[in-house]
């Protein structure tokens, strides 16, 4: 089966959000807004970008980059703040598929970093360093070069 990930739009964000399982924070009505309303806003925020898979039309999984200036990074550092993928499909070739194009826009944004939260899963620790993820405290990062930036000599 083929899989087209692409930009999230507006009308992908009621499936998006039923794929994302609540957290306790948000189910105990401490947050102010639910998931379909926080993924609303953050396809049209400049600092976040949101990408869906699809498998015959049908949104199978997503992922969210959210950006934040760094001085000490030298840039931005993106942060992949959700990865989510439907269990009835391919996790690891979705999940592969969604990883790859949050690099590449990191890379077009000026990102010089992309972390994320550490999984607990030893496969999926697996899964994410092949494509370069490593340890980093509580987190796993990446190094990547932005988009337009010549790579620095080794000294």
């Amino acid at each position: 089966m083929e899989y087209l990930v692409r930009a999230a739009r507006i009308t992908d964000i009621e499936r998006l959000a039923e794929l994302c399982e609540v957290s306790p924070r948000a189910a105990d009505g401490s947050s102010p807004m639910d998931a379909a309303s926080l993924l609303r806003q953050l396809v049209y925020l400049p600092q976040a970008s949101v990408f869906v898979a699809e498998a015959r039309r049908e949104v199978v999984g997503g992922a969210i980059l959210a950006l934040r200036p760094s001085v000490r990074a030298g840039g931005y550092v993106g942060t992949i703040d959700l990865l989510v993928v439907d269990p009835a499909y391919d996790i690891e070739r979705i999940s592969e598929a969604l990883l790859e194009e949050v690099l590449r826009s990191a890379s077009n944004k000026g990102c010089t970093v992309v972390e994320a939260v550490a999984p607990d899963d030893v496969a999926t620790r697996q899964r994410w360093a092949v494509l370069g993820f490593v340890p980093s405290g509580p987190r796993i990062q990446r190094t990547v070069t932005a988009a337009g930036v010549a790579a620095r000599p080794a000294r």
